[in-house]
């Protein structure tokens, strides 16, 4: 049975009378087989199981834990366990009430809410400093919603005095939003906490004897109202608020942190065995929280036995030589690759990382951030590449031109089917050396109402002449200027595009085929539009460093390519473990690579934290946009508190593509890995 397993402070805790507990159950000391005997208990004391609500942070480990219950209680039972987040369970609630919802994704809700903005503010006097444009005010107004302090312009105004001018029509904006949502039968994910709060404060009585919360300490206002509506008489709280690491989502660590002085007579138990990390790895974590204010006592003790290896200070000259040396140091490791994780804070340091990985065909699996290949700017280079090693490649043309100026799926492949034509079989040779077509190349032109992607149409011939476009560069005249959809611009890419067809018929390595790739007009050219895009506010005006920042990112990503392209001298077994390794990559077995908020209740042997630079890791950014070093340092408790026996702590001194220095972290100094104090340029010991 689950109280057999118990240590005598779980057992303490999850035998513990019905009332208001809290449970600080600190990294690896068994907070869910915790929460599981505190089910039994309840079970055991003849608690009936439809009365017993378990409040998790995912649906899975919901799921997990109802189906630890079952082995000891039977399906039946389990099942009538109320499980999940907060936000699944309200949404089951509800429309076991009878509420007609339809629940939206914030996506289409913003959608909707841009059509009451825009017809609001046409009644509007623009002033000199105007309102917030529909995309950041609909998420202010999300955050507010998570934190139900006061009125919505009031609280905006008091982070931003500017805002207090529009206070009567951002609210205005929102009362008729929220009344079209409830005509519509619409409901975003807060939407669900606060109908079911409404219903309950309006008298509908809540069947639960106890609820039970796991990650309490993510809890946010609403979150936390809701809890207050449900009225329990039983509340069984397990968090730790060292890993409170949710504040940019609205989560408060205020809650737990007074969870005694709300609720007088509460009991606090506290876990303090560790089952999961060496004295080593928890002794450093332990070192650098401590600088955080301590809100409950604590004292882990340690129970893993025999030798263990302290933790490790990985110091580098340059960035890249970082991940380099790191990916070497998971090939050689002993460690089931699955069972190595790297954690990083920002999304940009895992690229380099997964780049050398992929070099030593080792699998990864990525989470928390998007794949350095999935990146636009590396899958064009790629399928650029992939022209070079076969020239009949469909979807690499394809998603080339998706790029063209005015250039559509349909016309790309009547484009690409022109060119086998009139290159005989060659993509390539159709570009560069086009035999002339004996009849028009385009008979046929597409529909663009119509769906799919080759869904054409017959037509007329058109008269249509390659001469009307003025070309340089010898390109001027050709055969596939004749369609009739082509634009200027669209006819100015594909001459981009045929200069970069003598590059891909040349004999070069792939490392200089990528630099010469780089350095053409038609990189240049999407990269341009990449950057143009990811420097859009969300009022679509352009914020020019944005876009200035996002060009050099995107340059930094392609030099990361073309470095790791250096230990191939074809370009076709470069391909081959570019991007046929990806399926494996895919399937999510091998190293993980993980954001800190990602690796959140995830354990491994062996643990190497990225990056832990000064202004990368603490993010010097982000605390400057609202955040506190403290939510830094537990990030940093979290990232660390990972490791079961090996933990690898890294930083580099300088960046050679944006030429940056960079100074070590100061959890480096707190960790007692660095001498002296932090600012000082002391050398690692």
């Amino acid at each position: 049975m689950p109280l057999k397993k118990l240590n005598p402070e779980q057992l303490s805790a999850a035998t513990a009378p019905l009332g208001k507990n809290l449970i600080i159950a600190s990294a690896g000391t068994g907070k869910t087989s915790t929460i599981i005997g505190r089910i039994a208990h309840l079970l055991q004391s003849g608690v009936a199981p439809e009365t017993i609500l378990l409040l998790t942070f995912t649906n899975k480990a919901a799921g997990e834990m109802i189906d630890r219950i079952a082995t000891a209680f039977g399906q039946g039972v389990a099942n009538e366990i109320q499980a999940g987040t907060f936000h699944s369970v309200s949404y089951k609630w509800l429309k076991k009430l009878g509420e007609p919802i339809a629940l939206k994704q914030p996506s289409e809700l913003k959608t909707l809410f841009k059509t009451v903005y825009d017809r609001r503010l046409q009644r509007t006097a623009r002033q000199e400093s105007g309102p917030l444009s529909a995309a950041p005010l609909y998420d202010y107004y999300s955050l507010w919603e998570n934190r139900v302090h006061g009125s919505f312009s009031q609280w905006l105004s008091d982070r931003n005095p500017a805002h207090e001018l529009y206070g009567d029509l951002y609210e205005g904006m929102f009362e008729e939003f929220n009344a079209l949502k409830r005509q519509l039968g619409f409901a975003g994910f807060n939407d669900l906490l606060l109908l079911m709060r409404q219903r309950l404060r309006e008298g509908e009585s809540s069947p639960f004897e106890e609820v039970l919360v796991d990650e309490y300490q993510d809890t946010n206002p609403l979150q936390n109202s809701l809890l207050e509506a449900l009225g329990a008489p039983s509340l069984f709280c397990v968090g730790d608020y060292d890993q409170s690491i949710y504040a940019f989502n609205g989560a408060e660590i205020g809650i737990i942190g007074t969870f005694d002085e709300r609720y007088p007579g509460a009991q606090v138990f506290s876990l303090s065995k560790n089952y999961r990390s060496s004295a080593p790895i928890l002794s450093l974590a332990n070192r650098v929280i401590a600088h955080n204010p301590r809100i409950y006592p604590k004292e882990l003790q340690v129970t893993k036995t025999g030798p263990a290896s302290p933790p490790a200070l990985l110091a580098y000259g340059e960035l890249f030589d970082q991940y380099q040396d790191i990916a070497r140091r998971i090939a050689l490791s002993q460690s089931p690759k699955n069972a190595i994780a790297v954690i990083f804070r920002n999304n940009s340091s895992a690229d380099g990382l997964e780049a050398m990985l992929r070099e030593l065909g080792i699998p990864c699996r990525r989470k928390g951030g998007g794949s350095f290949f999935e990146a636009r700017e590396i899958k064009v280079l790629l399928d650029l590449i992939t022209l070079a090693v076969n020239s009949r490649d469909l979807l690499a043309f394809i998603h080339i031109l998706e790029y063209g100026p005015a250039i559509g799926a349909a016309t790309a492949k009547e484009l690409y089917d022109a060119a086998l034509e009139i290159g005989q079989g060659n993509l390539l040779r159709g570009f560069l050396d086009p035999k002339r077509p004996s009849a028009p190349l385009f008979a046929k032109s597409y529909d663009p109402t119509r769906p799919g992607l080759f869904g054409h149409e017959e037509v007329a011939p058109t008269a249509a002449r390659a001469d009307r476009f003025t070309l340089s560069g010898g390109f001027g005249g050709h055969p596939l200027l004749t369609h009739p959809g082509l634009q200027p611009e669209s006819a100015q890419f594909l001459a981009h595009l045929y200069q970069v067809a003598g590059l891909l018929c040349q004999p070069l390595s792939p490392a200089r085929l990528i630099e010469k790739l780089i350095a053409s007009p038609l990189y240049e050219q999407i990269a341009d539009k990449l950057a143009h895009k990811r420097g859009l506010n969300k009022n679509r005006t352009l914020d020019e460093a944005a876009k200035a920042h996002a060009k050099e990112r995107i340059f930094t990503k392609a030099q990361t390519l073309k470095e790791l392209s250096r230990h191939y001298q074809e370009c076709d077994r470069f391909i081959n473990a570019m991007v046929l390794g990806a399926g494996e990559m895919s399937e999510g077995s091998g190293v993980n690579l993980l954001s800190v908020h990602a690796s959140k209740g995830l354990e491994f042997d062996e643990v190497f934290v990225v990056d832990l630079m000064d202004g990368r890791f603490p993010n010097r950014k982000l605390m400057s946009q609202g955040g506190e070093i403290e939510e830094e340092r537990r990030l940093f408790y979290v990232a660390t508190t990972r490791a079961r026996d090996r933990l690898y702590l890294s930083y580099a001194s300088w960046d050679k593509y944006k030429k940056i220095d960079h100074k070590p972290s100061q959890f480096l100094y707190e960790a007692g890995l660095i001498e002296g104090r932090f600012g000082d340029q002391e050398k690692p010991n």
